[in-house]
Order: C-alpha cells, then structure tokens, then sequence
C-alpha cells in the first residue's frame, strides 16, 4: 500500500515538474531586480548579483533590471520571466525560495525552499538560496518560442508602446497649452529690429492648408520665427515651446514639429497626425 502511494506521489511531481518545464522553457530572459522587496538595499548581500550568476552558471540567459538588454528583450520584455527571492526565515533558520513571473505577473514557477543555520546573514543568505537554485539546476531548461506566449507577449508590449505614446502626446498637450496661456497673460514685448529689409504683411486667414504648399521661409523674431512666402506674406508665427524641434502656431492650435528631418504642421496639435511643410531656415 504504502509503494502504491509512493509511486502515485512520485508520477504527480514528475507530471508537475513536466509542466514547469514546458512553462519556463517558453521564455527566453530572466529579469532579476535590483532590491528584493524584504531587504532595504540594493544587491544587499549580493543576493540580486548571486541570482544573475546561478541563473546563467545553470544555462539560463538573466540580467539585472537596469543592465543594456539584448534588443529583442528591450523592445518586449515580455520575452523574460521576473525573478523574486521571498523570504520566510524563522529565528532559528534562514529560509528563501525563488518564484518566476511572466509580464502579466502570473506565477510561472515556484523554487523549492532553501534554508541555513548559518548565525551570518551573508553566508545563511548565500548558502539557502543555492539550495533554492537546485530547483532550476535540474530542471534541463532549453528555450523553445511558444506562439501563444510571443503571440501574447507583442500584444502586450504594443498596448504599453501604445500607452507610452498617448502619455507623451498628453503631456506634450499639456507643455503647449501651459505655453501658451504664460504667453497670453504676459506683456507683450516691442519687436525686435531685424536685419532684412523684408516688410512682411500682417497674418491674414492662417488655417488647414492655407499658404503651407509653397516654400516658406523662417524669418527670426522675438520667442520663435514668422514664416513668409514668396510674396512676401506672413504666412504663420511659431512660438518658441521650450521643447526641441517643436512649436506652437500663434492665435491656433496648431503645432509645427520636426519628425525625421521633415518639418511637419497639424492643425489639430497632435504629433500623430499633420501634412508636410517645406520651411527653409
């Protein structure tokens, strides 16, 4: 009876360990952190720096967050499973186990728990987590890309690219419009002379791809540059925005912006959208 169950116990961990397996060979990285959550200092112990290298000494590829990643793992870190060390310690043990998360923070795999009775912290620190990393020594880990996982991996990193882009166009929205409203309440300033004979005309129906198919050229003038056309005839004001390569369009919303050596003006303030202009500084 007791071989039965024996038997039954090993096959269940076999089975579990198979899966483990399959799960942890669908990625290609592992990401350690700086810090572990239960200790108050980077690398304290060098325990962030002993994962790395027990990682690696056990064929696995891992860096640590703030490293230069290959390119494929920088463009999508969902190629890489998030190591933890979490510690359960009592007062006469040092304990640690080691888990594994995928980038939606499932719980891809679980060490074994590694223990000491060493008194030192850095040498019961050290000897557990070694113990720990039988887990992953024996595990025979060969990467093999699973569709599903990369299939799921480039959706998500395009949905945090996505999410990145409409933070930086809000905040970018917000800088012009911040601009914008100092450059209002301000006290307008006399212009500046200039050293070109050119008497410009006022600007007169500055709108949605009036006067922007010709050449324009940029003339100085005081926060930003007037463009005129051949007649000559202001065409627009750009407004200094304090940010490089991109300014704002007086009494509008719209922008003007650099994108690839192309100067490019929307009428709606968006950097996603606009129609090339051909400006000569």
């Amino acid at each position: 009876m007791y071989r039965i169950f024996y038997l039954f116990v090993l096959a269940f961990a076999v089975q579990i360990n198979g899966f483990a397996q399959n799960s942890i060979n669908d990625y290609k990285y592992i990401i350690v952190p700086q810090r572990y959550e239960f200790l108050k200092e980077k690398d304290k112990y060098q325990l962030n720096s002993l994962t790395k290298f027990l990682f690696n000494k056990y064929g696995y590829t891992a860096y640590i967050e703030g490293e230069d990643f290959p390119s494929d793992l920088a463009d999508n870190q969902c190629l890489a499973l998030m190591a933890d060390v979490e510690d359960s310690s009592s007062m006469l043990r040092t304990k640690v186990s080691i888990s594994l998360k995928n980038c939606d923070g499932k719980l891809i795999m679980t060490s074994r728990v590694g223990d000491s009775k060493e008194k030192q912290y850095q040498k019961a620190y050290n000897l557990a987590l070694r113990k720990a990393f039988e887990t992953f020594q024996h595990l025979q880990y060969a990467y093999r890309p699973n569709e599903v996982v990369t299939s799921r991996s480039k959706a998500i990193a395009a949905t945090v690219e996505k999410t990145k882009q409409q933070q930086e166009i809000e905040k970018l929205k917000e800088e012009i419009k911040s601009l914008k409203e100092e450059q209002q309440s301000a006290p307008t300033a006399p212009e500046p002379k200039t050293a070109t004979s050119v008497v410009p005309e006022p600007v007169t129906n500055v709108g949605k791809n009036v006067g922007l198919n010709a050449t324009l050229y940029a003339q100085p003038i005081d926060k930003g540059y007037q463009l005129v056309d051949s007649t000559p005839k202001v065409v627009l004001v750009l407004l200094d925005t304090g940010i490089k390569d991109v300014f704002s369009v007086k009494d509008s919303k719209a922008i003007v912006y650099k994108k690839d050596s192309v100067w490019i003006y929307s009428e709606d303030g968006s950097i996603l959208s606009g129609n090339p202009i051909d400006i000569k500084f």
